[in-house]
């Protein structure tokens, strides 16, 4: 009998697949799009709400704050499964995006309760972030898994990218760079109005993308699509103990952590490191725009190479961390442009700025895989939410530390080609391995 019940694990994938990696995208869309909410849209909210530099910080600041109870995540979706932890999330994000809607006249009460909003939307991060590699395991075969692990770790990105160009073109902004035909009525009740109608939209989209996975978002399949999605796992407990313990895996995870949590941190102050330099708040929401949709094609296309032609992970990986090293080494000098007497046009920055989110942003699902090939069988929630916890301790130190030093930014953006090179240098060392890829291939044959 147990022989039997076993025969279907050889792999069988179904078609609902693609609604349920629909549903995870677009509850990691709308989450990006939250937090990232204030950021391009910096100096229209210290107008009307009254937020200072310190605030603005804050409100990106939540994002990594978030991640603070990670391991509870990561327990819950290795012992309950992807319903439960979603539906957990998607009311977190309904709760945190619905307090930010509260019609208060008291401007301190007002921006308390958008501070509690950015907050709860937080907290989604740890599930929209770490569960790409399991439900792509979960849900679909290995000739498809880097693929729907980058669809799905990704649209948290491209949901960011949507921020910076909702925000600037529905928000005029005080200097009158606004798009918008309306702009001469740029004032601080107009500008409030505008804002409030991006936040209830917002709110709407999070109650909608809700509403659908509590009518239909299983926690699994009912056969597994692969010898190693039926495989036993190691415990909560021994897995902790098999990732600390592994040196190849904390190199790998320090050469993801440190510039993804870099970059995530200084794309989320774009529009505050680009103010001295003369860029307007549309140019720089275009910008993070572009570089973050850039990186989202490409890690889908570099994803689907993977699929195609397996045991590459670290070559691109190489190719990328390159490509992302040399790119932010040219934002940094062009912006000295007292020093290295560099043209500072809006072409350079914006293709500075575009290629290094191509390369950084693209990296993250090759890292997810190789992250998962190189524990097996620790469960691929729990080894994501190690890195992205990491990562996130990163972009908090960097982004604490912006809090007090936010009146001049060469530090900052010399942290992006540091933090890349040193990836590029760990990983350039690592060995990889394909514990996971391994099994399914000889075990399936």
């Amino acid at each position: 009998v147990p022989v039997r019940r076993l025969a279907p694990l050889a792999g069988r994938v179904y078609g609902r697949r693609w609604l349920v990696l629909l549903l995870f995208s677009l509850l990691g869309f709308a989450q990006g799009l939250v937090w990232n909410s204030w950021g391009p849209i910096q100096n229209s909210a210290r107008l009307a709400f009254g937020f200072s530099g310190w605030d603005i910080a804050l409100l990106v600041f939540w994002g990594p704050i978030g991640f603070a109870p990670c391991f509870f995540f990561m327990w819950l979706m290795d012992k309950k499964g992807l319903r439960v932890t979603v539906l957990l999330t998607s009311s977190l994000m309904v709760l945190g995006a619905g307090l930010r809607c509260v019609p208060v006249s008291d401007l301190e009460i007002r921006k308390k309760l958008i501070h509690g909003g950015q907050l709860l939307n937080g907290l989604a991060g740890p599930t929209v972030m770490n569960a790409a590699p399991f439900l792509s395991t979960t849900w679909f075969s290995p000739d498809e898994r880097a693929t729907a692990t980058a669809i799905a770790s990704l649209l948290s990105y491209l949901g960011a990218a949507g921020a910076f160009l909702v925000g600037p073109l529905v928000v005029p902004s005080p200097n009158g760079t606004s798009h918008l035909s309306l702009v001469s009525q740029s004032n601080n009740e107009h500008i409030k109005d505008r804002i409030e109608a991006v936040l209830y939209a917002e709110f709407g989209m999070v109650s909608l993308i809700f509403s659908a996975a509590l009518a239909y978002f299983p926690s699994r399949p009912p056969f597994p699509p692969s010898v190693a999605a039926a495989s036993q796992r190691l415990s909560y407990r021994r897995s902790f103990c098999r990732l600390l313990s592994n040196f190849r895996f904390l190199m790998v995870a320090l050469a993801y952590a440190i510039p993804l949590g870099v970059f995530s941190g200084w794309s989320g102050v774009l529009d505050l490191i680009l103010t001295p330099v003369h860029v307007s708040q549309v140019d720089a929401g275009w910008i993070g725009f572009w570089s973050i949709v850039g990186g989202c094609v490409v890690g889908i296309a570099m994803a689907r190479f993977a699929d195609f032609i397996r045991g590459m992970l670290k070559f691109i990986l190489l190719l990328l961390l390159s490509g992302a090293t040399l790119a932010s080494t040219w934002f940094t000098l062009t912006c000295l442009t007292s020093v290295t007497h560099l043209p500072l046009t809006t072409a350079t920055l914006y293709t500075s700025c575009i290629l290094l989110g191509i390369f950084l942003n693209s990296s993250v699902p090759i890292f997810f895989e190789l992250f998962v090939e190189t524990v097996y069988p620790v469960p691929e929630g729990i080894t994501c939410g190690v890195v992205t916890f990491l990562s996130n301790v990163f972009m908090g130190v960097l982004l604490f530390f912006l809090t007090f030093y936010h009146t001049e930014f060469s530090w900052f953006n010399w942290c992006l080609p540091g933090s890349c090179l040193l990836s590029l240098l760990l990983i350039l060392c690592f060995r990889e391995s394909y514990d996971r890829l391994y099994l399914d291939v000889v075990v399936s044959v």
